[in-house]
């Protein structure tokens, strides 16, 4: 094994694959009284993915397989859990239900309608096909998927903002997990999105994260529904919001954060760009600041310290510029497609810096100013 080898992650499986896997292990065992270790399914693009099956059981008629969710080197709070398929005779064809653990819809704008089981329509299709060579002439057969500790795993994931309750849901459009996937942590911020535009929001509040969604929701009185976790992925929401017609954003959150927009940075974790002190002294200079106060910025340990630095000398209005900046910066990204407000908090959620669409749109949203 040579070093690229060794360095290389391990990938996973997806909780939608492991269903399937555990349909058709336990879809085998009651149709042909076979008992395999190891089961393969094909993901939409025709992949075979080779699933250990853990346990399987026999029992009134029906028979039960468990697939241990493994997530490979990626970081995935289903990691480990049991996925459970109960298959039993019915009447016709093939159904597919949610059991314990397995969370309910209780919201429109999602892929799967409200009062259903949380089975993504991929993963729906991979259990599907993969015991649809198994079902008896003129028979059928009842699929029934369980997840022990999904109620409370489900409480670590997006499905409580998600009006998903009673468990995890059932994921996946490869099959496939890759670690560290920065493309599947965007895409599971999407449906925020797509709720917030079923319940008839045109106006939406961004922000980074749960801190920012607290202060909005409970300190400011926003509706939560209108407001969405954007993580670092600053021009891909943006993008996405208008891409759902979306028409109003208010950008919102930690000063040190959204304050990187100012500068053209639409990615903003600190490893990819880190130019906030540079960003802050830059404005406070062109605003008057002598070369020692932008020194002392650029001197900062931290963006707080920053601030503090332009509070002292009673130039904290430097952040309604910055605020107003990162709005422009933001609507150029979006070609116009978006109005764009930014609001920079402090850590207690204070604002420090506003601009006038902010205000406008805050005022639309109902906030508490």
């Amino acid at each position: 094994m040579n070093e690229l080898e060794k360095m290389r992650l391990k990938e996973g499986f997806t909780t939608g694959a492991a269903a399937a896997a555990a349909a058709r292990a336990a879809a085998l065992l009651l149709q042909k009284g076979e008992r395999c270790k190891i089961i393969r399914v094909l993901n939409p693009d025709g992949l075979p993915i080779d699933v250990p099956v853990a346990r399987l059981e026999e029992k009134n008629g029906a028979a039960a397989a468990v697939v241990i969710k493994d997530g490979g080197d990626d970081p995935d709070v289903t990691h480990g859990l049991e996925i459970i398929a109960t298959v039993r005779a019915c009447g016709e064809g093939v159904t597919i239900a949610g059991g314990p653990g397995v969370g309910r819809v209780t919201r429109p704008g999602l892929s799967v309608p409200a009062g259903e089981a949380a089975i993504n329509p991929v993963p729906l299709r991979m259990i599907g096909d993969a015991v649809a060579g198994l079902v008896p002439p003129g028979g059928g057969l009842a699929v029934t998927i369980s997840v022990p500790r999904g109620e409370e795993v489900a409480a670590r994931t997006l499905n409580p903002r998600l009006g998903i309750v009673g468990g995890i849901s059932i994921l996946g459009t490869t099959g496939i997990v890759r670690p560290m996937s920065e493309e599947a942590f965007k895409n599971s911020l999407i449906p925020l999105v797509d709720l917030a535009a079923a319940a008839g929001y045109s106006s939406l509040v961004l922000t980074p994260g749960r801190l920012g969604f607290r202060f909005a929701s409970q300190k400011y009185g926003f509706p939560p529904e209108a407001v969405v976790e954007m993580s670092n992925f600053v021009g891909f929401m943006l993008d996405v919001c208008a891409d759902r017609g979306i028409k109003d954003v208010l950008l919102w959150g930690h000063h040190g954060k959204i304050v990187k927009v100012a500068a053209g940075i639409f990615h903003t974790h600190s490893r990819i760009a880190d130019g906030r002190r540079e960003t802050i002294a830059a404005h406070a200079a062109s605003m008057g600041a002598p070369p020692e106060v932008a020194r002392a910025i650029l001197q900062a340990n931290t963006a707080e310290e920053a601030l503090t630095v332009l509070q002292n000398l009673g130039l904290a209005g430097v952040f309604n510029t910055l605020a107003a900046r990162a709005s422009q910066r933001a609507e150029e990204y979006t070609r116009g497609r978006l109005r764009v407000g930014t609001a920079l908090l402090g850590l207690d959620g204070s604002i420090v810096g506003i601009d006038d669409h902010a205000r406008t749109i805050g005022r639309e949203l109902g906030w508490k100013q």
